[in-house]
Protein backbone atom coordinates (compact mmCIF):
# COMPACT_ATOMS: atom_id res chain seq x y z
CA UNK A 1 0.00 0.00 0.00
CA UNK A 2 1.43 3.94 -0.99
CA UNK A 3 2.02 5.86 1.66
CA UNK A 4 -0.54 8.55 2.11
CA UNK A 5 0.22 11.68 1.93
CA UNK A 6 -1.71 14.30 5.16
CA UNK A 7 -3.57 17.14 3.21
CA UNK A 8 -5.52 19.81 5.64
CA UNK A 9 -7.95 21.48 3.76
CA UNK A 10 -9.09 24.56 5.68
CA UNK A 11 -13.16 25.23 5.20
CA UNK A 12 -13.69 27.27 8.17
CA UNK A 13 -15.11 30.13 5.71
CA UNK A 14 -18.29 28.08 4.33
CA UNK A 15 -19.53 29.51 7.62
CA UNK A 16 -20.26 32.56 5.75
CA UNK A 17 -19.20 31.98 1.89
CA UNK A 18 -21.55 33.08 -0.91
CA UNK A 19 -21.87 32.17 -4.23
CA UNK A 20 -18.87 31.20 -6.48
CA UNK A 21 -16.39 30.99 -3.05
CA UNK A 22 -19.13 28.62 -1.42
CA UNK A 23 -19.35 26.87 -4.71
CA UNK A 24 -15.65 26.21 -5.08
CA UNK A 25 -14.89 24.19 -1.62
CA UNK A 26 -18.30 22.33 -1.69
CA UNK A 27 -17.47 21.18 -5.64
CA UNK A 28 -13.54 19.79 -3.60
CA UNK A 29 -15.27 18.57 -0.85
CA UNK A 30 -17.76 16.40 -3.19
CA UNK A 31 -14.72 15.46 -5.45
CA UNK A 32 -12.99 14.23 -2.16
CA UNK A 33 -15.35 11.97 -1.84
CA UNK A 34 -16.46 11.08 -5.07
CA UNK A 35 -13.06 10.26 -6.14
CA UNK A 36 -11.08 8.97 -3.28
CA UNK A 37 -6.84 8.57 -3.82
CA UNK A 38 -5.24 5.88 -2.46
CA UNK A 39 -2.16 8.00 -1.96
CA UNK A 40 -4.17 10.83 -0.51
CA UNK A 41 -5.63 11.68 3.14
CA UNK A 42 -7.91 14.91 3.07
CA UNK A 43 -8.15 15.96 6.32
CA UNK A 44 -11.50 18.35 6.56
CA UNK A 45 -11.09 21.28 9.56
CA UNK A 46 -14.63 21.43 9.26
CA UNK A 47 -17.83 19.18 7.99
CA UNK A 48 -18.47 21.21 4.89
CA UNK A 49 -21.89 20.62 5.02
CA UNK A 50 -22.60 21.17 8.17
CA UNK A 51 -20.23 24.62 8.24
CA UNK A 52 -21.90 25.98 4.92
CA UNK A 53 -25.24 25.48 6.73
CA UNK A 54 -24.45 28.25 9.52
CA UNK A 55 -26.63 31.28 9.49
CA UNK A 56 -25.14 33.10 12.69
CA UNK A 57 -22.87 35.43 10.82
CA UNK A 58 -24.75 34.93 7.63
CA UNK A 59 -26.80 37.70 5.64
CA UNK A 60 -28.34 40.82 7.51
CA UNK A 61 -26.53 40.65 10.55
CA UNK A 62 -25.97 43.19 13.08
CA UNK A 63 -23.29 45.40 12.95
CA UNK A 64 -21.82 44.03 16.34
CA UNK A 65 -22.20 40.22 14.94
CA UNK A 66 -20.39 41.49 11.93
CA UNK A 67 -17.36 42.73 13.88
CA UNK A 68 -17.36 39.45 16.13
CA UNK A 69 -17.00 37.64 13.06
CA UNK A 70 -13.73 39.47 11.96
CA UNK A 71 -12.12 39.01 14.65
CA UNK A 72 -12.92 35.55 15.24
CA UNK A 73 -11.47 35.12 11.81
CA UNK A 74 -8.48 36.40 12.54
CA UNK A 75 -7.81 34.43 15.68
CA UNK A 76 -8.78 31.20 13.65
CA UNK A 77 -6.89 31.77 10.69
CA UNK A 78 -3.18 33.31 12.40
CA UNK A 79 -4.00 31.45 15.96
CA UNK A 80 -6.65 28.53 16.03
CA UNK A 81 -5.61 26.97 12.78
CA UNK A 82 -1.56 26.77 13.07
CA UNK A 83 -2.27 24.72 15.93
CA UNK A 84 -4.19 22.77 14.08
CA UNK A 85 -1.46 22.26 11.39
CA UNK A 86 1.03 21.55 14.79
CA UNK A 87 -1.11 18.59 16.04
CA UNK A 88 -2.33 16.97 12.46
CA UNK A 89 1.34 17.96 11.13
CA UNK A 90 0.08 17.47 7.31
CA UNK A 91 2.33 17.31 4.29
CA UNK A 92 0.08 20.38 2.75
CA UNK A 93 -2.29 22.70 3.75
CA UNK A 94 -4.92 24.14 1.28
CA UNK A 95 -7.01 27.05 2.49
CA UNK A 96 -10.03 28.48 -0.27
CA UNK A 97 -10.98 31.82 0.75
CA UNK A 98 -7.45 34.16 -0.11
CA UNK A 99 -6.17 34.27 3.26
CA UNK A 100 -3.65 31.31 4.76
CA UNK A 101 -1.90 31.69 8.66
CA UNK A 102 1.32 33.86 8.12
CA UNK A 103 2.81 31.63 11.26
CA UNK A 104 2.52 28.18 9.93
CA UNK A 105 5.58 27.55 7.64
CA UNK A 106 6.62 23.61 8.66
CA UNK A 107 3.98 22.71 5.70
CA UNK A 108 3.45 23.61 1.69
CA UNK A 109 0.52 26.05 1.88
CA UNK A 110 -1.79 26.15 -1.08
CA UNK A 111 -3.84 29.45 -0.97
CA UNK A 112 -6.45 30.24 -3.82
CA UNK A 113 -6.68 33.70 -4.63
CA UNK A 114 -10.02 33.67 -6.65
CA UNK A 115 -9.35 37.60 -8.29
CA UNK A 116 -7.34 40.27 -8.28
CA UNK A 117 -10.72 42.51 -7.56
CA UNK A 118 -9.24 44.07 -4.03
CA UNK A 119 -6.35 45.67 -5.96
CA UNK A 120 -8.39 46.33 -9.58
CA UNK A 121 -11.38 47.95 -8.13
CA UNK A 122 -10.71 49.32 -4.34
CA UNK A 123 -13.60 51.83 -4.36
CA UNK A 124 -15.73 48.84 -3.99
CA UNK A 125 -14.39 48.10 -0.55
CA UNK A 126 -14.27 50.39 3.11
CA UNK A 127 -10.38 51.62 2.65
CA UNK A 128 -9.40 50.46 6.18
CA UNK A 129 -11.07 47.00 5.78
CA UNK A 130 -9.54 46.57 2.29
CA UNK A 131 -6.22 47.44 3.39
CA UNK A 132 -6.38 44.80 6.65
CA UNK A 133 -7.66 42.20 4.24
CA UNK A 134 -5.19 42.62 1.53
CA UNK A 135 -2.26 42.65 4.44
CA UNK A 136 -3.95 39.45 5.70
CA UNK A 137 -3.28 37.94 1.91
CA UNK A 138 0.38 39.11 1.68
CA UNK A 139 1.31 37.85 5.29
CA UNK A 140 -0.05 34.23 4.85
CA UNK A 141 2.08 33.88 1.43
CA UNK A 142 5.31 33.16 2.66
CA UNK A 143 7.64 30.09 2.88
CA UNK A 144 6.97 27.14 0.80
CA UNK A 145 3.32 28.93 -0.68
CA UNK A 146 2.27 28.09 -3.73
CA UNK A 147 -0.61 30.65 -4.94
CA UNK A 148 -3.86 29.08 -7.17
CA UNK A 149 -6.18 31.06 -8.86
CA UNK A 150 -9.65 30.55 -11.32
CA UNK A 151 -8.22 31.89 -14.93
CA UNK A 152 -5.43 32.84 -17.18
CA UNK A 153 -6.66 35.99 -16.70
CA UNK A 154 -6.85 35.92 -13.32
CA UNK A 155 -3.08 34.88 -12.93
CA UNK A 156 -2.20 37.76 -15.45
CA UNK A 157 -4.51 40.60 -12.86
CA UNK A 158 -2.74 39.08 -9.73
CA UNK A 159 0.93 39.26 -11.72
CA UNK A 160 -0.03 42.52 -12.96
CA UNK A 161 -2.01 44.28 -9.46
CA UNK A 162 -1.33 42.33 -6.27
CA UNK A 163 2.46 42.12 -6.32
CA UNK A 164 2.38 38.57 -5.79
CA UNK A 165 5.87 36.80 -5.64
CA UNK A 166 4.87 33.23 -5.02
CA UNK A 167 4.67 31.69 -8.17
CA UNK A 168 0.71 31.02 -9.27
CA UNK A 169 -1.36 28.13 -10.82
CA UNK A 170 -4.33 28.08 -12.95
CA UNK A 171 -6.55 25.40 -11.52
CA UNK A 172 -10.04 26.16 -13.47
CA UNK A 173 -12.73 25.14 -11.11
CA UNK A 174 -15.81 22.76 -11.27
CA UNK A 175 -19.32 24.66 -11.57
CA UNK A 176 -21.89 23.54 -8.72
CA UNK A 177 -23.95 20.50 -10.58
CA UNK A 178 -27.12 21.39 -10.24
CA UNK A 179 -30.09 18.96 -9.35
CA UNK A 180 -31.17 17.14 -12.63
CA UNK A 181 -34.81 17.08 -13.87
CA UNK A 182 -36.20 19.80 -11.24
CA UNK A 183 -40.05 20.44 -10.77
CA UNK A 184 -41.51 23.77 -12.92
CA UNK A 185 -43.51 25.25 -10.63
CA UNK A 186 -41.10 28.33 -10.50
CA UNK A 187 -41.97 28.61 -14.74
CA UNK A 188 -45.82 28.87 -13.65
CA UNK A 189 -44.87 31.26 -10.59
CA UNK A 190 -43.73 33.53 -12.77
CA UNK A 191 -46.01 33.07 -15.73
CA UNK A 192 -42.75 32.09 -18.07
CA UNK A 193 -43.16 30.37 -21.57
CA UNK A 194 -40.83 27.37 -22.35
CA UNK A 195 -37.83 29.07 -24.74
CA UNK A 196 -39.26 32.64 -24.31
CA UNK A 197 -36.63 34.06 -21.65
CA UNK A 198 -33.47 35.75 -21.29
CA UNK A 199 -31.61 34.53 -18.53
CA UNK A 200 -29.66 36.42 -16.09
CA UNK A 201 -28.04 34.76 -12.64
CA UNK A 202 -25.60 36.34 -10.21
CA UNK A 203 -26.01 39.30 -7.95
CA UNK A 204 -26.86 42.99 -8.37
CA UNK A 205 -22.89 43.89 -8.38
CA UNK A 206 -22.20 46.97 -10.01
CA UNK A 207 -19.14 45.06 -12.10
CA UNK A 208 -22.50 42.59 -13.55
CA UNK A 209 -23.40 45.48 -16.09
CA UNK A 210 -27.07 44.70 -15.32
CA UNK A 211 -28.01 48.34 -16.59
CA UNK A 212 -26.33 47.71 -19.72
CA UNK A 213 -28.92 44.58 -19.97
CA UNK A 214 -31.60 46.14 -19.41
CA UNK A 215 -30.78 49.27 -21.92
CA UNK A 216 -29.81 46.34 -24.40
CA UNK A 217 -32.76 44.42 -23.68
CA UNK A 218 -35.15 47.30 -24.09
CA UNK A 219 -33.31 48.22 -27.67
CA UNK A 220 -33.70 44.82 -28.97
CA UNK A 221 -37.09 44.65 -28.40
CA UNK A 222 -37.58 48.11 -30.10
CA UNK A 223 -36.02 47.09 -32.96
CA UNK A 224 -37.60 43.43 -33.44
CA UNK A 225 -40.77 43.60 -31.79
CA UNK A 226 -39.60 39.98 -29.82
CA UNK A 227 -42.35 38.18 -27.41
CA UNK A 228 -38.80 37.51 -25.17
CA UNK A 229 -38.99 38.13 -21.80
CA UNK A 230 -36.17 39.09 -19.73
CA UNK A 231 -35.32 36.89 -16.18
CA UNK A 232 -32.67 38.20 -13.20
CA UNK A 233 -31.91 36.00 -11.05
CA UNK A 234 -30.32 36.91 -7.70
CA UNK A 235 -29.63 39.09 -4.36
CA UNK A 236 -28.45 42.81 -4.36
CA UNK A 237 -25.05 43.44 -4.24
CA UNK A 238 -22.40 42.86 -1.27
CA UNK A 239 -22.56 46.42 -0.19
CA UNK A 240 -24.34 49.69 -1.05
CA UNK A 241 -21.42 51.48 -2.78
CA UNK A 242 -21.50 48.27 -5.37
CA UNK A 243 -24.97 47.80 -5.40
CA UNK A 244 -27.29 48.27 -8.71
CA UNK A 245 -30.42 46.84 -7.83
CA UNK A 246 -32.06 50.19 -7.08
CA UNK A 247 -30.57 51.92 -10.47
CA UNK A 248 -32.05 48.63 -12.73
CA UNK A 249 -35.17 49.02 -11.11
CA UNK A 250 -35.76 52.50 -11.75
CA UNK A 251 -34.84 51.68 -15.61
CA UNK A 252 -36.70 48.75 -15.68
CA UNK A 253 -39.79 51.34 -14.45
CA UNK A 254 -38.24 54.06 -16.40
CA UNK A 255 -38.38 52.09 -20.11
CA UNK A 256 -41.65 50.60 -19.42
CA UNK A 257 -40.92 47.65 -19.10
CA UNK A 258 -42.34 46.14 -16.10
CA UNK A 259 -44.23 43.35 -18.00
CA UNK A 260 -41.45 41.79 -19.79
CA UNK A 261 -38.53 42.05 -16.69
CA UNK A 262 -38.65 39.92 -13.65
CA UNK A 263 -36.78 40.50 -10.79
CA UNK A 264 -37.14 36.90 -8.65
CA UNK A 265 -34.46 37.30 -5.66
CA UNK A 266 -32.57 34.51 -4.55
CA UNK A 267 -33.78 30.68 -5.71
CA UNK A 268 -33.26 27.86 -4.72
CA UNK A 269 -30.52 25.36 -6.72
CA UNK A 270 -34.02 23.52 -8.14
CA UNK A 271 -35.98 26.52 -9.09
CA UNK A 272 -32.13 27.94 -11.20
CA UNK A 273 -31.72 24.36 -12.88
CA UNK A 274 -35.48 24.83 -14.47
CA UNK A 275 -34.77 28.18 -15.54
CA UNK A 276 -31.50 27.37 -17.26
CA UNK A 277 -33.20 24.32 -19.09
CA UNK A 278 -35.88 26.43 -20.09
CA UNK A 279 -34.32 29.37 -21.32
CA UNK A 280 -34.11 31.04 -24.62
CA UNK A 281 -30.52 32.13 -24.33
CA UNK A 282 -28.31 33.14 -21.11
CA UNK A 283 -26.43 36.76 -21.13
CA UNK A 284 -23.81 37.47 -19.06
CA UNK A 285 -22.43 41.19 -19.72
CA UNK A 286 -20.33 41.32 -16.73
CA UNK A 287 -17.04 43.97 -16.79
CA UNK A 288 -15.03 41.76 -14.24
CA UNK A 289 -14.72 38.44 -13.68
CA UNK A 290 -12.63 35.73 -12.24
CA UNK A 291 -14.25 33.02 -14.19
CA UNK A 292 -17.66 32.48 -14.59
CA UNK A 293 -19.58 30.38 -13.15
CA UNK A 294 -23.02 30.61 -14.90
CA UNK A 295 -21.37 30.33 -18.49
CA UNK A 296 -20.60 26.34 -17.73
CA UNK A 297 -23.72 26.00 -15.64
CA UNK A 298 -25.93 27.18 -18.81
CA UNK A 299 -23.89 25.09 -21.18
CA UNK A 300 -24.66 21.91 -19.38
CA UNK A 301 -28.02 22.62 -19.30
CA UNK A 302 -27.99 22.78 -23.47
CA UNK A 303 -28.63 26.78 -23.05
CA UNK A 304 -26.73 29.40 -26.25
CA UNK A 305 -24.46 32.22 -23.92
CA UNK A 306 -23.87 35.16 -24.94
CA UNK A 307 -21.19 36.79 -23.15
CA UNK A 308 -19.05 40.36 -22.96
CA UNK A 309 -15.83 40.48 -24.35
CA UNK A 310 -14.41 40.35 -20.74
CA UNK A 311 -11.39 38.29 -21.18
CA UNK A 312 -12.26 35.60 -18.31
CA UNK A 313 -15.25 35.14 -19.78
CA UNK A 314 -13.98 34.67 -23.24
CA UNK A 315 -11.31 31.97 -21.83
CA UNK A 316 -13.50 29.87 -20.21
CA UNK A 317 -16.66 30.06 -22.87
CA UNK A 318 -13.93 29.47 -25.85
CA UNK A 319 -15.47 29.27 -28.63
CA UNK A 320 -18.84 28.56 -27.41
CA UNK A 321 -20.34 31.97 -26.79
CA UNK A 322 -21.78 34.41 -28.79
CA UNK A 323 -19.27 37.62 -27.93
CA UNK A 324 -20.36 41.47 -27.93
CA UNK A 325 -18.89 44.36 -26.62
CA UNK A 326 -18.51 45.05 -22.89
CA UNK A 327 -20.49 47.59 -21.41
CA UNK A 328 -22.31 48.94 -25.03
CA UNK A 329 -25.93 48.08 -25.05
CA UNK A 330 -26.20 48.60 -28.40
CA UNK A 331 -23.63 45.69 -29.49
CA UNK A 332 -25.35 43.62 -27.11
CA UNK A 333 -28.95 44.50 -28.58
CA UNK A 334 -27.59 43.43 -31.72
CA UNK A 335 -26.27 40.01 -30.91
CA UNK A 336 -30.03 39.12 -28.96
CA UNK A 337 -31.26 39.66 -32.51
CA UNK A 338 -28.46 37.77 -34.49
CA UNK A 339 -29.53 34.56 -31.83
CA UNK A 340 -33.36 35.38 -32.25
CA UNK A 341 -33.21 35.11 -35.97
CA UNK A 342 -30.53 32.41 -36.71
CA UNK A 343 -31.91 29.28 -35.30
CA UNK A 344 -28.87 27.23 -37.25
CA UNK A 345 -26.67 29.77 -34.54
CA UNK A 346 -28.42 28.74 -31.57
CA UNK A 347 -27.79 24.98 -32.45
CA UNK A 348 -24.59 25.40 -32.98
CA UNK A 349 -23.70 27.03 -29.61
CA UNK A 350 -26.17 25.11 -27.88
CA UNK A 351 -24.01 21.99 -29.17
CA UNK A 352 -20.38 23.52 -28.43
CA UNK A 353 -21.68 24.53 -25.22
CA UNK A 354 -22.44 21.04 -24.31
CA UNK A 355 -18.61 19.37 -25.23
CA UNK A 356 -17.47 22.62 -23.09
CA UNK A 357 -18.54 22.21 -19.96
CA UNK A 358 -17.34 18.84 -20.14
CA UNK A 359 -13.85 20.34 -19.79
CA UNK A 360 -14.58 21.68 -16.12
CA UNK A 361 -15.69 18.54 -14.43
CA UNK A 362 -15.02 17.29 -10.39
CA UNK A 363 -12.62 14.83 -10.98
CA UNK A 364 -9.99 17.05 -12.90
CA UNK A 365 -10.57 20.29 -10.49
CA UNK A 366 -9.43 17.68 -7.97
CA UNK A 367 -6.53 15.97 -9.35
CA UNK A 368 -5.17 19.25 -10.56
CA UNK A 369 -5.10 20.47 -6.71
CA UNK A 370 -3.31 17.14 -6.68
CA UNK A 371 -0.45 17.57 -8.90
CA UNK A 372 0.58 20.65 -6.85
CA UNK A 373 1.09 18.41 -3.76
CA UNK A 374 4.97 17.93 -3.44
Amino acid sequence: MKTQKKILVDTFYLNTALTGIKTYMLEFSEAAKQFPQEDIRWIFTHHPLRQSQKTFFRGNVPKWRTLWYHLYYFIYKQLLLPVKVWIEKPDALICFDFVAPALTKSCHKITVVHDAFFWQMPQNYQSLWREYFIQMIHSGINGNTTVVTTSQYSKRALEKHAGITAPIEVIYQCPKLLPDNPEPGIMEKWHLRPRKFLLHVGSFDRRKNLPVLVEAFHSFLENSGSDLELVLVGEKGLSKTVDDHDKVIDLIQKKKLGQRVKVTGFLTDQDVKCLYDHAFAYVFPSSNEGFGIPVIEAMRSGVPVIISDQEALVEIAGEAALVHEMGNAESLSEKLSLLEKNPALQYELVQKGLLRWKQFGREEFLLSFKKLIH
